[in-house]
């Protein structure tokens, strides 16, 4: 039997109310309720006095003059379908009825029952506060109501008054509903378009929720809109259940996990579901576990077998083998990420001196490498048996789906899964500071030194979190913020300064962090830190920096649940640790919900005079520049040696045991019917001035991406001004000719709204997103920005250097190291290519403002140039609100030089850059390929779906499933209209480096002989089946249209490219491998130890090897 229980997401109406949209924002503390209407916009006071007389019985106050030039949209009165119904009170019928006498009625096609709620305080509440928005209702929360945002507000208007013997006046709110919405004046002409009206809707995660006889809570979504499935479990164990010694044990049993199970073949798990067209992976955290997959629905019954399998029958199958191999895999991704990275080892520091000894957050997620290398069988074993029945566990399966037939499905697959015993929650314990803590690290891969404080704050979910990442925002979020004024504007101290609240189910934490610019002293870092504090403490904040916040909501909520993974995920966690599926809306409430004073009580609780950690970590032998005082900071570091040392391992036997005996039939089910992928319908069009625009309508979520792309990029840059691109887009952000850098940031705030500018190797493009109500005033902006450039010289000297520490920041960055030489030896010191897009110290040292402006007279145009939109939005809006673009934007022809290719014979040689004392070895293995334009290009990436794409291909097969010396390798085939790279890339354990390559050789070499039938069906399951999930989202569809306008490609050419897969046999596979992966002709690049990989990769080379320092220079 099921134990049922129905969700659904609910309004919980009954504490104020919400209507209208506007475009500039209003706090009024004090106003009277006529003062606060006419600021407002209603300029008609004559008729708004009658109106007042006639609800309220009283003469509203004289406003002097003059007041403030502001406005709502006009004659958007549409919302009068929501106030007929005011929870059917007698309130929203006299509303309604004054509206209609006053001449105004529904709009064509608004329902007569819409979905918005209307109320309003009562008595009981200190004060009356009343949020002017767009018309969405969200609950008061029990604290912060002083002020409430709506969650779909691009422009926000607060009005918090009514403080007289009038506050409780229930007509007094139905006046001021009646003239917030009705009455405005239009925008003066000069001014950016309004945001306009959306339809009254609120936004909600509808689920069924039930729970099997085992204890596993199970939670429904459907979602049509996509042939696809999600499945998301969610582990009620992390790093906080481990034992002293067995620190990472919660993120290592996520790894075995992954291996073997009952009844599913040997490593089935990591291989089939990407060979069925789908996505898996799994993640740990200090307080959970997570395992998703995403697949087509034909795999759903499979993926209800291989995981239900997992959760119940996987114990059995574990060998001593599986183990050895694991820990080598999970030790490789921790060099990868933390002891093979710059600051990689900072946050070992902050746990154990922020914590105590005996606390759960004392020690990092990934663990130590002693206490992974001492893990055993029967810890697994046990580990299993405590934490891993289903008790302790929410299942989420959300996507195409129908609720009956899943529900029973479930049943079958996880309802005989044996309950595990009670978990006992953990209390939350906030860590516990009597005094501040200095520590500090000499890095050896950092070159910039930086800064960190953290302050102990509160658990997940406690209401104060809200407002401690409001205080975030405010502190660090914007050019207004007074650390960012301080320490980045003032003393240019650094680029950047960050500050965030991070919360787990536990204790939460406060983190203040800068990284420096080189050689500076974290001393006079450390001071810029307080006085900025101190000027929040004396200065506060502007109203109009809490509306900028509140603003995002809207759209963050949106883009967090735009794929059915993402909503699996964020559901099974709310379910897991809220104790509700849909916490995700309430959680936007409570951020809209918060106010000044919820934002200064936090400051002052947790941070003003409070002890805190700080941590120093600065560059290998500059001690000098760290804070007075400070400690130096134990953490364990692994000595690099040569050869394996007995870490070989393999796939060993198969387990043998008996198998559990189950009700059901346990073996794989077939596949359902295959789903077919259908491009999306696509228009496109044309603008006065040539420039093309395609769009896809496509309503899954009120929003809109789009963008600008205009042809060139670092393509155009003069080789020896390399990166003159990459600063004129970063330009184009700081400011405009109308509007300073902070203004234009707050106009784009204000909306919701994000818009960035990036230069890449072909392209600049100018990128938004934004509510799909605000796509006009959005657009606006970005053509501001891109017709307008404010050219402030301040601003360019300032990126300048921001990007100079940046650039300084990678020299240390083994991976990044590796990617520049490779490329620079593919195309030559003479190609434009073998730079990066950002250039590099030397070429942007030379580079002046005129330089940038030059680039931007002569290669800024709509000749060749794209717009593509993506999102809620039908094309007729868009041709409307492009128009003033495609008359002002004037073309010209701009010239693309041709680029010579060096000679490629440097087929089979091996380069070496030491980066000394590395954890582990960076490859990349390549050649040039073919262009973006070559018919075969297809052909060459359905050839290396078997190779490195994904878990499933033979590289990440061999070198982490097999051999355990490596957490991932990959291939690809590049998309450029330039010649561009078939590339092979991975990180292996250091002393494993030449038997790597030994391994990739000779894989690399059998890959086209070997190449089978079987091989030949795989990737075409991968690949056609992979269509299904892989352009859910706006920006995989918008990546389709960038891929038609920039190679003149068909609409159609996803379905073309389909049938030319379909077609193609062994043969043509060989060929097609044979032909721009062959081994003989490939480029070996290794970024690594010197001192103890040299001599081994020597020997692999023969002796064609080379030696480069970090420029890629040879070295005698």
């Amino acid at each position: 039997m099921l134990k049922q229980e129905t969700g659904q997401t609910a309004l919980d109406h009954g504490h104020f109310f919400l209507l209208g949209e506007a475009k500039n924002w209003l706090i009024s503390t004090d106003n009277t309720v006529a003062q606060t209407a006419y600021q407002l916009g209603f300029d008609n006071p004559p008729y708004f006095t009658r109106l007042f007389k006639k609800v309220v019985g009283l003469t509203p106050p004289r406003v002097p003059r003059p007041l403030p030039e502001l406005s709502v949209c006009p004659a958007q009165v549409a919302q009068w379908g929501c106030l007929s119904h005011v929870m059917g009170t007698e309130l929203g019928r006299r509303a309604d009825a004054i509206a209609r006498s006053g001449g105004w009625a529904r709009p064509p096609g608004w329902p007569a029952r819409g979905t918005n709620f209307l109320s309003w305080a009562t008595p009981a509440r200190e004060r009356v506060c009343c949020l002017v928005s767009e018309g969405t209702v969200h609950p008061l929360p029990p604290y912060g109501y002083a002020a409430f945002f709506e969650l779909r507000a691009t422009i926000t208007f607060l009005i918090h008054y009514l403080l007289g013997p009038m506050r409780y006046h229930p007509n007094i709110l139905a006046a001021l509903l009646l003239a917030a919405t009705c009455w405005g004046t239009p925008a003066p002409a000069q001014t950016a378009p309004k945001p306009s009206a959306a339809k009254a809707s609120a936004f909600a995660l509808p689920y069924e929720k039930f729970v099997l006889e085992n204890g596993l809570e199970v939670v429904l979504h459907e979602d049509h809109s996509d042939p696809i499935v999600a499945f998301a479990t969610i582990m009620h164990v992390g790093s906080n259940r481990e034992k002293p010694g067995k620190t990472g044990f919660a993120h290592f049993f996520e790894h075995m996990s992954f291996n073997d199970s009952e009844n599913a073949p040997v490593g089935a798990n990591r291989k089939l579901i990407e060979e069925w067209g789908g996505q898996r992976n799994g993640s740990t955290w200090n307080d959970g576990t997570q395992y998703y997959e995403v697949v087509p629905k034909d795999a759903f019954d499979k993926i209800m077998w291989i995981d239900s399998d997992r959760l119940g029958y996987m114990i059995k199958t574990v060998t001593t083998e599986a183990l050895a191999r694991e820990i080598q895999v999970v030790k490789n991704e921790k060099r990868q990420n933390y002891d093979n990275v710059a600051y990689g080892s900072t946050s070992e520091v902050l746990r154990k001196n922020l914590y105590p000894a005996d606390h759960p957050y004392n020690w990092t997620v990934i663990g130590s490498l002693p206490d992974l290398q001492a893990a055993t069988l029967a810890d697994v074993q046990e580990f299993y048996h405590q934490y891993y029945g289903p008790n302790n566990a929410t299942l989420v399966i959300a996507g195409d789906i129908n609720i009956a037939e899943t529900k029973a499905k479930v049943q079958r697959w996880f309802g005989e899964i044996k309950k595990g015993p009670p978990v006992k929650p953990l209390a939350p314990r906030p860590a516990g500071l009597t005094q501040t803590k200095s520590l500090y690290l000499e890095d050896n891969f950092a070159r910039l030194p930086q800064l960190q404080l953290v302050f102990p704050s509160i658990q997940e979910y406690h209401r104060d979190t809200y407002a401690l990442e409001v205080l975030g925002q405010l502190l660090a979020g914007n050019r207004t913020s007074p650390l960012y004024k301080v320490i980045v504007e003032e003393q240019k101290l650094a680029p950047a300064v960050g500050a965030y609240q991070y919360s787990s189910e536990l204790a939460g934490e406060f983190i203040i962090q800068v990284r420096a610019n080189p050689n500076t002293s974290l001393q006079q870092v450390h001071g810029a830190i307080q006085e900025g504090l101190k000027r929040f403490e004396t200065q506060g904040f502007s109203d109009t920096e809490l509306a900028r916040i509140r603003a995002k909501i809207e759209t963050d909520l949106y883009s967090g649940v735009e794929s059915v993974l993402s909503k699996a995920l964020q559901m099974g966690r709310d379910n897991e640790f809220a104790g509700d599926p849909a916490h995700l809306t309430k959680a936007a409430k409570l951020a809209q919900a918060v106010t000044r004073a919820d934002v200064m009580r936090v400051y002052n609780h947790y941070l003003k005079g409070k002890p805190y950690v700080m941590t120093s970590v600065v560059p290998k032998g500059q001690q000098n520049l760290v804070v007075q005082g400070a400690q130096l900071a134990t953490v364990y570091q692994e000595k690099v040696v040569a050869g394996v040392q007995n870490e070989d391992v393999g796939q060993g036997k198969e387990a043998v045991f008996e198998k559990t005996v189950t009700k059901y039939d346990r073996s794989e089910p077939p596949f359902l019917q295959t789903p077919l992928f259908k491009v999306p319908t696509i228009w496109n069009a044309s603008l006065a001035n040539g420039l093309r625009v395609y769009g896809i309508d496509n309503r899954e979520i009120p929003l809109v991406s789009f963008d600008v792309t205009i042809p060139g990029g670092h393509s155009l840059d003069p080789l020896s001004k390399a990166g003159t691109a990459s600063l004129l887009a970063q330009m184009l952000t700081q400011g405009t000719a109308q509007k300073t850098p902070a203004q234009l940031e707050e106009a784009i705030d204000l909306l919701g709204a994000s818009i960035a500018v990036t230069s890449t190797n072909e392209e600049i493009r100018v990128q938004a997103r934004c509510l799909a109500r605000n796509f006009g005033p959005t657009l606006a902006l970005v053509q501001e920005m891109l017709l307008q450039p404010r050219w402030d010289a301040v601003e360019f000297a300032r990126l300048k250097s921001s990007l100079a520490t940046n650039l300084k920041g990678q020299e240390a960055n083994a991976a990044s190291v590796a990617s520049l030489t490779f490329f620079k030896l593919l195309y030559g010191p003479n190609h434009i290519l073998s730079t990066p897009s950002i250039g590099t110290l030397e070429t942007t040292a030379g580079i002046t403002l005129d330089d940038v402006k030059a680039y931007y007279n002569t290669n800024i145009s709509p000749a060749g140039a794209a717009v593509h939109v993506v999102g809620a939005i039908d094309q007729s809006t868009v041709a409307a609100a492009l128009q003033p673009l495609g008359a002002s934007w004037a073309a010209k022809a701009v010239s693309q030089p041709k680029q010579e290719l060096p000679a490629q014979t440097r087929g089979g040689h091996v380069y070496f850059v030491d980066v000394p004392d590395a954890k582990q070895s960076v490859l990349y293995i390549g050649k040039l390929a073919l262009t973006g334009t070559d018919p075969d290009l297809s052909k060459a990436t359905f050839a290396n779906a078997v190779l490195g794409s994904g878990a499933s291909g033979r590289l990440t097969q061999l070198l982490r499933i097999q051999k355990g010396y490596t957490y991932g390798a990959n291939s690809s085939v590049l998309e450029l209209k330039e010649m561009a790279p078939f590339v092979v890339t991975t990180s292996v354990r250091a002393n494993a480096t030449g038997a790597s390559l030994q391994l990739i050789r000779q894989l690399l070499t059998d890959y086209g002989p070997t190449f089978s039938p079987a091989d030949v069906e795989i990737a075409k399951s991968k690949i056609l089946k992979g269509n299904t999930l892989v352009y859910e989202s706006q920006g995989a569809k918008l990546g389709i249209l960038r891929r038609i306008s920039k190679f003149n490609r068909s609409p159609k050419f996803l379905e073309d490219d389909q049938q030319k897969l379909l077609q193609m046999g062994v043969t043509d596979f060989q060929a097609t491998i044979g032909k721009y992966m062959p081994e003989k002709e490939l480029v070996y690049v290794v970024v690594g130890d010197k001192a103890t990989q040299y001599e081994e990769v020597k020997k692999f080379a023969n002796g064609n090897i080379t030696l480069l320092d970090r420029n890629g220079t040879p070295l005698k």
